[in-house]
């Protein structure tokens, strides 16, 4: 095996981790599915159908489709040939060497912390809301940051620490919890189609693509198709999480592709029946709402719908939250094993065979930001990260395939290198219909990275004490 190959394996393999190996591919791609199924198609299926794609909003979701496909197919070949653990960090570590991997791992800090947290504020929202229904009011100190007249987002920094404990008590643990949930939201979903579907009424798709393809307003704000293919992207964010966990997985190299592959497909299907189904039954015009499912199932004199899609949106948004700070601490986890932050993080507990210690640093500062700061619009910087991830992913395959033939790959992308370098232009295409705020954010976040590897990372690297 070629020095530069044995050296990253070493390095970021998992097999001697201490994490306990329990996931099944059926685990690997609820995994993915309770990351993947939450905000993007509770919420962000109305405003992109209202602000940007009409009825064509089922295109900006295909769209988003493929591109996060070809990245699938990307991340099941290097699953299945490096191995490791990290996500795309891992990953790069193999195809680039350190820095790049550094870079890349600093911006899935970035992807999910700030979606850590922003999905926690918007639980907190929905909680907040359905305990309105019943007539319980929580006082606005306790579910405002301070910045909005509050003390804390007190629903927003519990539901952390709620998740922390389950993590902290064990992967198979949560995984457990994560398919009971899943099963929960798809419940929820199913119902919304069997019901909606009764009401299509074909005339509310037309016009059909009312924004055109893509337009950039004199505002510098993007409208069409294509930006809606930017925005709904975020409904895919995080079934990448399902590589994290290849330290946990029984069979790595094959049920990380099975994992990755069948969720990413499974949820396409879902968003754009209910995309399809939505714009079906209400005009686009009226779905800019906060819940445009309830919205929609209301309007139709469904008046019971409001409760059942907020206990839906409730626990799609728990196996979100639950998936992610799952991805975080095994990503962090893999940087600390490595050396690249300090390695008292990398301590695993015999008794639970979690990484107990990043775990509590993930919860604690997760929950100030929620608790303590509204995030807005530095979510957008969410969708962003996720991409440039994915566009190093593809890369890779193609860099390995030229320098490492003969590499066992029992998952192969066919008629390379077309599939990565379709993966690469569709994701950088995404990029590129991002508002200039968001590019702005992330090159500033990138900056600071760059910083924290030369003053700290290169000189405790495991790989700078082997050379």
């Amino acid at each position: 095996m070629p020095a530069r190959l044995f050296r990253s394996k070493a390095i970021t393999s998992g097999d001697h981790s201490g994490l306990k190996k329990c996931l099944s591919a059926f685990d690997l791609a609820l995994l993915g599915i309770g990351c993947a199924i939450g905000t993007g198609i509770f919420v962000l299926t109305g405003i992109a159908a209202a602000t940007l794609s009409g009825p064509a909003v089922t295109i900006s979701f295909i769209i988003a489709g493929i591109a996060s496909g070809f990245a699938a197919l990307s991340y099941a070949e290097l699953a299945s040939s490096v191995g490791g653990s990290g996500s795309a960090y891992g990953y790069s570590y193999v195809a680039f060497g350190e820095f790049f991997a550094w870079v890349i791992g600093w911006t899935l800090l970035l992807e999910y912390g700030v979606g850590a947290a922003a999905v926690a504020n918007g639980w907190s929202g929905y909680f907040v809301h359905t305990l309105g229904n019943f007539n319980l009011h929580l006082p606005d100190v306790w579910i405002k940051a301070p910045s909005q007249g509050g003390i804390i987002n007190l629903p927003a920094f519990g539901i952390i620490w709620m998740l922390v404990l389950l993590l902290i008590a064990g992967v198979k643990e949560s995984a457990q919890v994560n398919n009971v949930i899943v099963a929960i939201k798809l419940s929820t979903i199913f119902i919304f189609l069997a019901l909606a579907s009764l009401h299509i009424n074909s005339d509310n798709w037309h016009p059909f693509m009312p924004y055109g393809w893509f337009e950039t307003l004199p505002d510098g704000k993007t409208t069409g198709v294509l930006a809606g293919a930017s925005l709904v992207f975020f409904a895919y964010f995080g079934f990448d999480a399902v590589s994290t966990a290849a330290d946990e997985a029984k069979n790595p190299q094959r049920d990380l592709p099975i994992g990755l592959i069948a969720s990413l497909l499974f949820c396409t299907v879902v968003y754009i029946l209910v995309s399809g189904v939505l714009t079906g039954v209400l005009p686009y015009t009226e779905l800019n709402v906060s819940s445009p499912v309830a919205f929609a199932l209301t309007k139709l004199g469904y008046t019971w719908s409001s409760t059942l899609v907020a206990t839906g949106v409730l626990a799609g948004l728990i196996t979100v939250l639950l998936v992610l700070l799952y991805g975080l601490t095994r990503i962090l986890y893999a940087m600390s094993r490595d050396g690249l932050i300090s390695p008292f993080f990398s301590v695993i507990n015999p008794a639970r065979h979690t990484p107990v210690r990043i775990i509590l640093l993930c919860g604690f500062v997760i929950s100030m930001i929620a608790g303590f700061f509204p995030l807005g619009e530095l979510a957008e910087t969410v969708n962003i990260g996720t991409l440039a991830s994915f566009v190093m992913v593809c890369v890779g395959v193609i860099v390995l395939r030229i320098r490492q033939p003969d590499l066992h790959r029992p998952f192969k992308n066919p008629w390379n290198p077309l599939i990565p370098a379709l993966g690469v232009l569709s994701c950088l295409a995404l990029m590129a219909f991002l508002p200039r705020e968001t590019w702005h954010r992330f090159l500033a976040w990138l900056a600071i990275g760059v910083v924290v590897y030369f003053a700290y990372s290169i000189r405790h690297s495991k790989l700078a004490k082997q050379q």
